[in-house]
């Protein structure tokens, strides 16, 4: 006879279906919690009580040193710094990793108030703290009103758990500054370089580009001591286990309720993570404008110049900068006599422009004009003489027009 949850006289016995699983939803979803786990450590709404997916992701042996940096080559046009990754914070200030490839983009940044970057008060973030909150208030209550212990113990755990990682993890960003003022300091534009052939061009001061690409960020624990971390992270350990022992024996009304609230978490964290993690963070003390050149797409986000090839979009990289040292730092070429002699001819032909920017009528944007030059073309020609020369024949260089 098949099995169904039933009696040995057939009628149905709801008493008799186990949900033990439910404790398992308890600790799934650790990667949508981990896509948001600094900032969300960031903001004091880690101490409020409440329920959360997979509690375990975030007490790890060791905390982080420092945040995640992003893949991508950063080079000091004047400054000549250089750094093969991109700070974190960097990235949030002016995200640019997503541009199709072969995309050039010039953005402004300037720092309009003293204040530091920090988790935004209301976020989509802070919305799920207040579901989890929420769930945890409706789950006591109906834990108590059907008088089940065992599933006020597991809320009461589970609940206060978030609050004690809260805890063990809360931090304070610390950016660096330039402690000594006087004197003068080149000029911080910065060029980033992305592993899919794009560019951005970042023009501000020095103390800016330090700020954000250049220095070390830091992170200050209010928690500072690392064997009390570790104490503190065993406790969590030992009421995570609890609470889920304790909601396997939960009446099945309420493990039905638990395994609800849980989907419901999992989902939340999941939108939330799939959202572009500057939703979650303040960095109004920063004002960053977007620029353009002449051909840049004025219709799409940034005003990116796109172009069908590497070599074009270097091109346009060294049009707003109208230097060439920084290419080669910055690997953004092959370090060759072919490569060279283009990139003399390149910085030529785009200090024909000037160094004014101008204004676009329709767009109101600052706009760096494109001089008239096919840079694909006269690499080419380059390439073609350098094997020649390799080949022992003479030949005249290409044409370059004088400035």
């Amino acid at each position: 006879m098949m099995h169904w949850i039933q009696d040995e006289n057939g009628a149905s016995r709801l008493d008799q279906l186990q949900l033990d699983i439910v404790g398992f939803l308890a600790i799934l979803g650790e990667g949508s919690v981990l896509a948001n786990a600094q900032v969300s450590t960031l903001s004091k709404w880690v101490f409020l009580p409440r329920l959360i997916p997979a509690p375990q992701s975030l007490m790890k042996p060791t905390r982080p040193d420092k945040l995640e940096p992003v893949p991508g080559r950063v080079t000091g046009i004047f400054s000549m710094n250089d750094r093969d990754n991109i700070n974190h914070i960097g990235n949030i200030v002016c995200d640019a990793s997503s541009l199709p490839i072969h995309c050039v983009r010039v953005v402004n940044i300037t720092r309009v108030s003293e204040n530091s970057i920090k988790a935004k008060a209301l976020s989509p973030l802070t919305a799920v703290c207040w579901l989890g909150c929420v769930l945890s208030i409706i789950l006591l209550s109906l834990a108590i009103w059907l008088k089940d212990g065992m599933s006020i113990v597991a809320t009461v755990l589970l609940s206060l758990l978030s609050s004690l990682i809260g805890w063990g993890n809360y931090w304070k960003l610390r950016l660096p500054d330039r402690k000594l003022k006087n004197g003068k300091v080149p000029d911080g534009d910065v060029v980033i370089r992305y592993d899919k052939g794009s560019f951005l061009v970042i023009r501000c001061e020095e103390d800016v580009a330090r700020e954000l690409y250049f220095a070390p960020e830091s992170i200050d624990y209010w928690l500072k001591y690392g064997p009390a971390y570790r104490i503190l992270s065993l406790v969590g350990t030992m009421m995570l286990m609890g609470g889920v022992i304790c909601l396997a024996n939960a009446l099945i009304q309420l493990q039905v309720a638990w395994a609800g609230s849980y989907m419901l978490l999992g989902a939340s964290y999941w939108i939330v993570a799939a959202l572009p993690s500057k939703a979650n963070w303040d960095y109004s003390c920063y004002s960053v404008e977007n620029e353009a050149l002449t051909d840049s797409a004025m219709d799409r986000k940034g005003y990116p110049s796109v172009n069908d090839t590497y070599t074009k979009a270097l091109w346009k990289a060294i049009v707003v900068t109208k230097s060439t040292e920084w290419v080669l730092m910055n690997n953004a070429c092959p370090d060759t006599a072919a490569w060279r002699r283009w990139l003399e001819q390149a910085k030529k032909e785009a200090k024909k422009a000037g160094f004014a920017a101008t204004t676009d009528k329709t767009v109101k944007v600052t706009t760096w004009e494109v001089p008239e030059w096919d840079p694909q073309q006269y690499l080419i020609e380059c390439l073609k003489l350098a094997a020649d020369e390799l080949n022992g024949e003479v030949l005249h260089p290409p044409k370059q027009e004088s400035v």
